[in-house]
């Protein structure tokens, strides 16, 4: 750790200043924080124990940004803190920031956290762990933790005693997995009436990647519930088929705002030129600034999709570097 000479301060300044109420730590003082362990990290949970509830609330939300901005840091061990906090905010928000970290010992907190006095905790939780499925079903490997994943995840579907945003969130975590079982938990969660199952059926089964699913889903871009309308439109993206762009074209004119954003990233996930064209059309006919961002990010998700090692973007790049020094010769 530099001295604050060196052009960083100090963890143990940091620390000593944290508890003040007025201190607003700058992010390059923050960056003391990432990758902490042993004796630094010992001393730093003594101090955020003792810290405010809005100073740790805080300073979960300022090092979520940092690390999104800078992969190069690691901010996991304060964040292990935070999920056992007493803060029912901070233990969800934490949850949140841990969406890269890999290691099965997070899995198990989560699967603890399952039974988290607070509905929203349990939810996060239940998602968190949904990020363990997602990679053993893309990786094509059963992960040692995987097994007791499902069977806590489903426990919490099938309990009727549960909320059911909690039990919703469990079955969109067990919408990756390819298993029987699983899809008769999404089919008995789209008939049970429940809205919030419903909704989270949907979600399912745009996870399931099963295109057996895409009848329900056209259904459902045409539900009078906007957040259902939503929802479908994301499914339509992760199914990922041409068949649905018709139906995603009419949504990107939604009365709702998000219905219509969903629907114009569902285009850009699909890619190929048909959702291309409808994208272009948007663009064309919108004057609204919100709709033109997003039809750009669709646009270099599009790109994205078509070409992920970017091999085309350097082809063509190349050819106008050729046709230039031709041009100048």
């Amino acid at each position: 750790m530099l001295s604050k000479a060196g052009g960083r301060v100090s963890l143990e300044t940091l620390l000593a200043k944290l508890p003040e109420s007025d201190y607003k730590p700058s992010a390059k003082e923050l960056v003391g924080l990432s990758a902490i362990e042993g004796a630094d990290q010992r001393r730093f949970l003594e101090v955020w124990r003792a810290l405010s509830i809005q100073r740790r609330r805080d300073l979960i939300d300022r090092l979520v940004d940092l690390a999104e901005d800078n992969v190069e840091y690691d901010f996991n061990n304060v964040f292990m803190a935070g999920l056992l906090d007493d803060d029912v905010q901070v233990r969800a928000e934490s949850i949140k920031a841990m969406w890269e970290y890999e290691e099965a010992d997070l899995a198990r907190v989560l699967m603890r956290l399952l039974k988290d006095p607070e509905a929203m905790v349990r939810a996060e939780a239940a998602l968190g762990l949904g990020r363990y499925l997602l990679r053993a079903e893309l990786l094509d490997k059963e992960l040692d933790v995987v097994p007791d994943i499902e069977d806590t995840l489903r426990a919490v579907a099938g309990d009727d005693a549960e909320l059911t945003e909690v039990r919703g969130r469990a079955i969109e975590a067990l919408g990756v997995r390819a298993h029987e079982w699983v899809r008769d938990l999404i089919e008995d969660a789209y008939a049970s009436g429940e809205r919030r199952l419903q909704i989270s059926a949907v979600h399912a089964m745009g996870r399931s990647a099963d295109p057996d699913w895409l009848p329900t889903i056209i259904e459902e871009m045409h539900n009078e519930d906007p957040e259902m309308r939503f929802e479908a439109a994301q499914a339509a993206g992760e199914l990922g088929e041409d068949d649905i762009i018709p139906e995603l074209s009419a949504l990107t004119q939604d009365e709702d705002a998000e219905v219509q954003e969903a629907a114009i990233a569902a285009l850009g996930h699909i890619g190929g030129p048909a959702a291309r064209s409808v994208l272009h059309s948007v663009a064309s006919e919108s004057g609204d600034e919100r709709v033109l961002e997003s039809v750009t990010d669709a646009l270099s998700e599009a790109d994205f999709v078509e070409d992920p090692l970017g091999v085309k973007l350097y082809l063509d790049r190349s050819v106008a570097e050729d046709s230039e020094e031709d041009d100048d010769e």
